[in-house]
């Protein structure tokens, strides 16, 4: 294991080193690289969050997936471990087609094995104002949709509210990013951006963000009040960036 990781939790730990020593048992040179990233690379890992992992092959067998599998259901069970299995051969696509997710990547990684396979990682600013669109879009019917189904029924809300916050403060970033300003995380990326957007102060509103991801409560007039916040403010994201090329 090459990356630290004792600012995690020692059950995070000891679980994250087993399952990529399995890989690297399993995979051999086949495994190029295994690398953490989101809050856990930052060593910010809230209760509730998951842990995420790129495993970068030279190529992608499902006999290894398979022989896989049972290891990756413990550690899914055991610490939330989401893994992404990506070809060398396939980094620069999937980058350029998931451009907000893959900026947020290059922000917060952590090499464990082998390479940095994103080093000379470049995202075009085309792909990623592209893809900004088509996230704060889905985004926005997303949360209608799941306001009308789980309407009134704070818990849900809350789930749904933690949720889309992460996705949300992505966006932030990577606008941001366009702009070329450096932040330390997506979540003071969104406290950046926040207030030059037109409307109402949204200091509440990035407040309840916050508590809905740390606590995954909040009362259901605030959760309410909350849903309707977050949707104005991926509009005015989607106005801000509209007209860039």
């Amino acid at each position: 294991m090459d990356g630290r990781l004792d600012d995690l939790p020692d059950g995070v730990r000891s679980t994250l080193e087993d399952f990529i020593a399995t890989v690297v048992r399993i995979s051999g040179a086949n495994l190029k690289s295994a690398i953490l990233f989101g809050s856990a690379a930052e060593g910010q890992l809230r209760p509730t969050s998951d842990v995420n992992v790129i495993l970068v092959f030279g190529d992608v067998h499902l006999p290894e997936l398979e022989r896989l599998r049972e290891h990756l259901t413990f550690a899914h069970a055991a610490i939330g471990l989401e893994v992404m299995f990506l070809e060398e051969a396939e980094i620069s696509i999937a980058a350029q087609a998931f451009a907000v997710k893959f900026t947020d990547i290059l922000s917060r990684h952590r090499v464990l094995y082998g390479s940095d396979a994103f080093a000379s990682l470049k995202i075009s600013r085309a792909a990623t104002l592209n893809r900004l669109r088509q996230v704060l879009v889905n985004l926005t019917l997303r949360l209608r949709e799941r306001y009308a189904l789980i309407g009134g029924r704070e818990e849900q809300l809350s789930l749904l509210i933690a949720d889309v916050s992460g996705p949300i403060r992505a966006c932030a970033a990577a606008i941001l990013g366009l702009e070329d300003e450096r932040f330390a995380s997506p979540k003071e990326a969104l406290q950046t951006l926040a207030p030059r957007l037109p409307g109402n102060n949204r200091a509440e509103l990035l407040a309840n963000m916050s508590s809905a991801r740390q606590e995954r409560g909040l009362q259901p007039a605030v959760a309410d009040a909350t849903i309707g916040a977050l949707l104005e403010l991926l509009g005015a994201m989607y106005r801000y960036i509209t007209g860039w090329s």
